[in-house]
């Protein structure tokens, strides 16, 4: 009864913090809310024509999921349109099924469901888990490299194009294009591999979203070696201004190949108190020139104090884990990219700490 008190509260809280988030639905901004699950993967888009992306669900068990139905509704949403589930870990499909009880999805696109654990574990709870999943009522669509999501083009005859393309899934990746093929990334080679990766994490399906010149980074939990074909020989991403870090932040993704090669402006960590914001990350960013600032959804307790961003810079400071989780209050990082998508500003609205920054084109 006291965990359920402590997660009403925490919603509740969610509510106010959202309240102001959208308020005119007429507004033509892209924006982008990063909702804490913790370490689990729940990022939500909405578009300048009201659509909806929800990248991945959190866990179950109530608390994740009732934090993305508190983002979604508070920023206007009676559905989530699109659903793109990055891989089969828990921490990404678990809340799916909560959610869309309470929101119902119109498409979802997913890899193939593996009928056994993905990661090969033979005395696993998988086929347990996945079968909520399976039976949410939704469309489906298949994710591989290559499909583009097909959202409205932006109100107006001037209106920034707005996109969102799969580059890899399944461990394989778009074609290079003929302008890419002509430029032979000059970091390839140049920082060591890490031992094959066995998990369902090596074949996250990548995303990099555009709105006119702006671009944003999303590739579920790919590791360090996936992360290194994406870019080289050939960049098949390019650069973007926002990077959000693979994996939660944790040290066997993040690569520094990726992010010398993405040569973000902005880098958003969607790590929980203990789960990711590992230091080899924290030192992966610190290669990367291109870095004006790194946001948290979560203070790391994996690395020393000041070796995470300014307070400012970081949603949640608390350390509370197991049966006292729900105490957090669960904060979000907001980022609202401009109607001409010539620059966004990122916030964390608990603290009113906001920065606007210029998009690189």
């Amino acid at each position: 009864m006291k965990s359920k008190l402590l997660l009403a509260l925490a919603l509740c809280g969610l509510a106010s913090v959202f309240s102001s988030a959208r308020a005119d639905q007429k507004t033509k901004t892209l924006d982008v809310y990063w909702i804490d699950s913790e370490g689990g993967g729940s990022t939500l888009i909405v578009t300048p024509n009201d659509e909806s992306v929800l990248f991945d669900t959190g866990n179950p068990g109530g608390r994740d999921p009732g934090r993305i139905v508190a983002a979604a509704k508070a920023a206007g949403l009676t559905k989530i349109d699109y659903m793109i589930l990055t891989h089969f870990h828990t921490d990404h499909f678990g809340g799916a099924a909560e959610v869309a009880q309470q929101i119902p999805f119109g498409t979802i696109y997913q890899r193939a469901i593996p009928d056994a654990d993905p990661d090969g574990r033979t005395a696993s709870s998988y086929p347990i888990q996945i079968k909520p999943y399976r039976e949410i009522a939704a469309k489906r669509a298949a994710l591989a490299p290559g499909v583009v999501i097909p959202l409205q083009a932006g109100r107006g005859a001037n209106a920034p194009k707005l996109s969102l393309s799969c580059l890899a899934a399944d461990k394989k990746f778009v074609e290079p294009t003929a302008a890419q093929m002509k430029v032979r990334n000059p970091l390839t080679g140049t920082v060591p591999g890490q031992p094959v990766d066995p998990s369902d994490n090596a074949n996250s399906a990548v995303f990099v979203l555009q709105f006119g010149a702006f671009r944003f980074f999303e590739g579920g939990d790919l590791t360090w070696n996936l992360e290194e074909k994406l870019v080289t020989p050939y960049n098949l991403a390019g650069t973007v201004d926002v990077y959000q870090t693979n994996h939660h932040g944790l040290e066997v993704s993040n690569n520094p190949l990726l992010l010398q090669s993405l040569q973000p402006t902005v880098v958003m960590m969607n790590n929980g108190p203990k789960k990711g914001g590992q230091p080899g990350t924290f030192a992966s960013i610190k290669t990367a020139k291109s870095v004006q600032a790194l946001f948290q959804v979560h203070q790391s307790y994996n690395v020393p104090a000041g070796d995470n961003a300014a307070p400012e810079f970081v949603a949640n400071h608390d350390n509370f884990t197991g049966p006292d989780a729900a105490k957090c209050p669960g904060n979000i990082v907001k980022m609202v990219v401009a109607a001409d998508g010539k620059s966004y500003t990122i916030s964390v609205p608990a603290n009113n700490f906001s920065r606007t920054f210029k998009t690189k084109g």
